[in-house]
C-alpha cells in the first residue's frame, strides 16, 4: 500500500493539467486533479475557443459584402451580441462536458476549490486535506492589469467573454495576439474600434514584413491603429470612459479593453511558504523536466512562462508522463512551433523570421509573394495576402515560414510539418501545387526578394 493518498495529484484542469491527469489514471496509477473555476481551463473557456467563435461571427460582415460581388442579393444583416453568447456558452458547456467525461472515464478524482500546498507531499482543497507521491502544478496564467488611477474600470479578455452587452466605441490597449485578434472581432461586429499599443510595431517577436503588412490590412478595414501610445489614468462620465493619454491627450469611449500580456496564475497555491522556487515574473522555475527545486512538485504550461500555448501545454504533459511513468523522456522540441493570431485576416507562422535567420546565417534568401486572394477578384474588397519563405542558401533548408491571409493557420500547419522535417527549397520547388489555391504559392515562389 502507499504511503499516500495519490500517486499523482494535479492542481488546474486546463488542457495540460487535464492531459497529464487522464494518461497517468490510464496507465493504473490513482490520480487526483482540483480546479476551482472550470473545466477545460482558459482555451476552453475564455481563450481559444470562444475567441474563434468570435472571430467566425464577426467576420460574416464581410462574406455578407463580398457575396453581392458574386451574384447574391443578400437582405440587411443584423446581429445579435445576445444569440452569439448564447450559442457560444451553449458550446463552451458542451466542451467542459467531454473534459469531465474525459476525468470520469480515466478514473481521476475531480475535487473542486482552490488547492494550496502544506508541504512537498501534501495540499488542502477546503477543508480537505491531501498527500501524494507527486504534485502538478498546470493552473495556467491570468491577464495582466496595470496599476494606474481608474484600474477599476478596465476589461480584460475575461470579461468580454461574459459581456452583456455590446458597446459602440471600444479602446484596446495592447500589440499581441490577444489585442490584435478582439481588435478584429470588435471592428467586424460594427463597434468604433481603436488600438492603442506602446511600440512602434505590432505582434513583437513575429517577421518585420508581416507585422507592417498585417497592420496596413487591419486599417484598411477601419481599425485605428496608434502606436506610441499608452494610457495613463481612467475615468468615469456620464457617456462612458475617458482615456488619458500621452501628450495630454484623451480617448472617449464606451468600454476599455486591456491585452498587455498574461502573468502566471500562482496565487492562493502556497508556492513562497514551501519554498518553491518562481522567475520574477512569478512563474514556477523548473528544469528540462518540468521538475522544480522540490523533487516531488512539477509544472508546466502557462504557469512555467515558456511558450504560452495550448498545444504546447500538452505536448509538455505527454514529455512529463512518458518520463515519470512510461520510464521513456523524448523532450519537447520548442525550435520550429507553428503559430496562428486570428486576426483578419489571419496570420500564421513557423520558423525563423527574416531577422534571426540574418543574425544566424549570412546567406539567407528571402522568397515573397504578394497578391489578391481569388476571391476578392469578385467580391469587391480590397485585401491582399502575403507568403513569405526564408531558405538558407548554401544548404537549401527552408528555415521560416510566414504568411498573412485567409486560413492562414490551416496552410501553415502543413508547412510546420514539412519544415519539421527538414524540407529544402527544391523538395517545395519539385511539388506540384494544388490549383487554384493561396497554398500553392509556397512551391511557385522562383525568385528571391
Amino acid at each position: 500500500m502507499s504511503q499516500y493518498d495519490y500517486d499523482l495529484f494535479v492542481i488546474g484542469a486546463g488542457s495540460g493539467g487535464v492531459r497529464a491527469a487522464r494518461t497517468v489514471a490510464d496507465l493504473g496509477a490513482k490520480v487526483a486533479i482540483a480546479e476551482h473555476q472550470y473545466l477545460g481551463g482558459t482555451c476552453v473557456n475564455v481563450g481559444c475557443v470562444p475567441k474563434k467563435l468570435f472571430v467566425y461571427a464577426s467576420h460574416f460582415h464581410e462574406d455578407f459584402q463580398a457575396a453581392k460581388g458574386f451574384g447574391w442579393n443578400v437582405q440587411q444583416a443584423q446581429f445579435n451580441w445576445t444569440r452569439l453568447m448564447a450559442q457560444k456558452n451553449q458550446e463552451i458547456q458542451r466542451l467542459q462536458g467531454i473534459y469531465g467525461n474525459l476525468l470520469d472515464n480515466s478514473g481521476v478524482t475531480l475535487i473542486e476549490g482552490q488547492a494550496s500546498l502544506i508541504d512537498a507531499h501534501t495540499l488542502k482543497v477546503g477543508d480537505q486535506q491531501f498527500s501524494s507521491q507527486r504534485i502538478l502544478i498546470a493552473t495556467g496564467g491570468k491577464p495582466f492589469i496595470p496599476d494606474i488611477s481608474g484600474k477599476q474600470h478596465i476589461k480584460t479578455s475575461d470579461d468580454i467573454f461574459a459581456l452583456k452587452q455590446l458597446p459602440e466605441r471600444i479602446v484596446i490597449v495592447g500589440g499581441g495576439y490577444i489585442a490584435v485578434e478582439f481588435a478584429g472581432i470588435m471592428n467586424g461586429l460594427g463597434v468604433k474600434t481603436t488600438l492603442c499599443y506602446r511600440s512602434e510595431k505590432l505582434l513583437r517577436g513575429f517577421d518585420d514584413e508581416v507585422r507592417e503588412f498585417a497592420a496596413e490590412e487591419m486599417r484598411k478595414k477601419g481599425i485605428d491603429i496608434r502606436y506610441n501610445t499608452s494610457i495613463n489614468a481612467i475615468e468615469a462620465f456620464d457617456n462612458g470612459l475617458i482615456a488619458h493619454i500621452d501628450n495630454q491627450q484623451t480617448l472617449e469611449t464606451d468600454l476599455i479593453l486591456y491585452a498587455t500580456g498574461r502573468t502566471p496564475n500562482i496565487e492562493g497555491l502556497g508556492l513562497e511558504a514551501i519554498g518553491v522556487s518562481l522567475k520574477d515574473s512569478g512563474a514556477i522555475k523548473v528544469d528540462e523536466h518540468y521538475q522544480s527545486n522540490i523533487p516531488s512538485i512539477y509544472a508546466l504550461g502557462d504557469v512555467t512562462h515558456r511558450i504560452n500555448l495550448t498545444p504546447v501545454a500538452t505536448a509538455e504533459a505527454m514529455a512529463l508522463v512518458n518520463e515519470l511513468y512510461g520510464n521513456r523522456f523524448t523532450p519537447v522540441d520548442y525550435e520550429h512551433i507553428p503559430t496562428a493570431v486570428f486576426s483578419q485576416p489571419n496570420i500564421a507562422t513557423v520558423g525563423l523570421t527574416e531577422t534571426e535567420a540574418r543574425k544566424r546565417y549570412s546567406d539567407i534568401d528571402s522568397y515573397k509573394s504578394v497578391f489578391t486572394p481569388m476571391k476578392h477578384t469578385l467580391s469587391g474588397l480590397n485585401e491582399k495576402s502575403l507568403m513569405k519563405m526564408l531558405v538558407r542558401r548554401s544548404t537549401d533548408q527552408v528555415l521560416g515560414i510566414h504568411m498573412v491571409g485567409p486560413e492562414a493557420g490551416e496552410i501553415i500547419q502543413g508547412m510546420a510539418v514539412a519544415l519539421r522535417a527538414g524540407a529544402t527549397k527544391s523538395v517545395f520547388d519539385s511539388t506540384i501545387g494544388i490549383h487554384p489555391t493561396a497554398a500553392e504559392e509556397f512551391v511557385t515562389m522562383r525568385n528571391p526578394q
